[in-house]
């Protein structure tokens, strides 16, 4: 019989490997390394961080490149679109020189027309008891259609000096002579294009001539990108400065808000019972005040003062508003976990809930608060900009983008841009956090997908 403790090696035989076994087919990672690659793989989260890394490079950067003033006047260039610069013709300070020198025709400009002034000079109409004088954009299109009125002017007046938010555009220039009895009027037409000129003054105070610099001369005028607004402040540097200011308080008061809400949240939500009971109420009660009405009258009760920019009470406003919302978060996801094993382990080693709260649950509840982090920061982003859009945000000269808005509404048919620009900021980077916080949330939610 044979001994079951000395089996006969004949029996045996060595393994043959035929490369079978199981490969390893990636080294382990860790919840933040396969988080990464997940959001990777998310082309619209990707891209949304990087127009957020143009945003911050085009906000703390950009003035430091573009070292134009946001609050400077150009006012040669009011409300003018892109432009990287265009030559202006340098003219004297006292336009009425030009009326001084006598005019052959029966209606025509004195001098070169400009954008700084068109001065037109008539002949006298015989029977006019006075005439009336009218400017358009475009060629008259019939007998009422005779554009701006620029005045009533006496049967003795033979010139007038056009000045009114002139361009480098045509102009179409009606004389209507008012009959004394009866009889038709008398209608003159004539056409002229104005040229870009800047006063030698002007010029001096921007800096762009030198002491010997005569009229007739022409000289390069500043480049706008972006184009200005309707005081002549250039856009592109009013753009970087209201970056700093909305995107300062789209991301100041969000973060607050989530440090006072987890911190709240977290201490209701694991000491529970009563204490957890009275807590949220006061949660409920700012829940349920109307956020926008108490927004504005924080704003009214502590407005800005002299040469404040009214961001510290929005601020504020923000953060007194916001936070609940926060908290029940939190709260709910802490009574979901305080009964793990884990944290009954951390008891009986003698943790304390303070301990407890910093060290086990909160980084446990991390990826709920970044998501909820980017959903905040836009909303907080399109309050800002609709309180100052309807005047009760930001204080001028201050810019943000909602105040840019607020400026470039009353010219929107007309020049276009001034509107368009901050409006796309504001629609762009607010579609990149929303896309973002989708990513986020796929990515660190672990039962959505396997991972890479």
């Amino acid at each position: 019989m044979m001994n079951v403790c000395d089996p006969d090696a004949s029996l045996f035989r060595p393994a043959v490997d035929r490369g079978r076994s199981d490969p390893v087919t990636r080294p382990s990672r860790s919840y933040w390394s396969n988080a990464w690659l997940r959001l990777k793989r998310n082309r619209r989260a990707l891209g949304s961080l990087w127009i957020l890394g143009f945003m911050t490079v085009f906000t703390l950067v950009g003035p430091v490149a573009w070292r134009v003033d946001p609050a400077a006047q150009d006012l040669t260039q009011v409300s003018l679109g892109p432009t990287l610069g265009r030559r202006a013709l340098l003219v004297e300070n006292d336009p009425t020189a030009a009326a001084a020198r006598p005019s052959a025709g029966a209606f025509e400009a004195v001098g070169t027309p400009t954008t700084e002034a068109i001065v037109l000079e008539w002949q006298s109409i015989a029977g006019a008891r006075g005439y009336r004088l009218y400017r358009h954009e475009y060629p008259p299109s019939g007998p009422l259609d005779l554009g701006l009125p620029l005045g009533s002017l006496s049967a003795s007046q033979r010139f007038y000096i056009d000045g009114f938010r002139l361009q480098a555009i045509d102009y179409y220039y009606t004389l209507v002579a008012d009959p004394s009895v009866g009889s038709r009027p008398d209608v003159l037409h004539v056409k002229l294009t104005a040229q870009q000129a800047i006063t030698i003054q002007q010029a001096q105070r921007l800096a762009l001539i030198g002491p010997h610099d005569l009229a007739g001369e022409f000289i390069r005028l500043p480049a706008h990108p972006l184009g200005t607004d309707y005081l002549g402040r250039d856009m592109l540097a009013r753009l970087m400065r209201g970056a700093r200011t909305s995107l300062f308080i789209g991301v100041a008061a969000p973060l607050i808000c989530m440090l006072i809400g987890v911190l709240y949240g977290g201490a209701a939500g694991y000491l529970g019972g009563r204490i957890d009971r009275e807590m949220m109420r006061i949660g409920d009660f700012v829940l349920a005040l109307p956020f926008l009405l108490f927004m504005i009258l924080f704003k009214v009760m502590f407005g800005p003062g002299a040469g404040e920019s009214g961001v510290a009470p929005m601020l504020v406003a923000l953060i007194l508003l916001s936070w609940p919302a926060t908290a029940r978060l939190v709260r709910g996801q802490v009574l979901q976990s305080r009964n793990f094993a884990y944290i009954d382990a951390a008891r009986l080693m003698g943790a304390g809930p303070g301990y407890i709260i910093v060290r086990h649950l909160l980084p446990n509840l991390l990826s709920v608060v970044l998501v909820s982090l980017t959903f905040a920061i836009p909303t907080a982003i399109f309050i800002e900009a609709f309180l100052s859009f309807i005047g009760m945000g930001v204080v001028p000269p201050t810019p943000s983008w909602g105040s840019m808005c607020n400026d470039g509404l009353r010219s929107l048919i007309s020049h276009p841009h001034e509107l368009g620009f901050p409006a796309l900021f504001i629609s762009v980077t607010v579609l990149a956090f929303n896309l973002l916080g989708d990513g986020l949330r796929d990515c660190l939610d672990v039962r959505l997908g396997s991972g890479p």
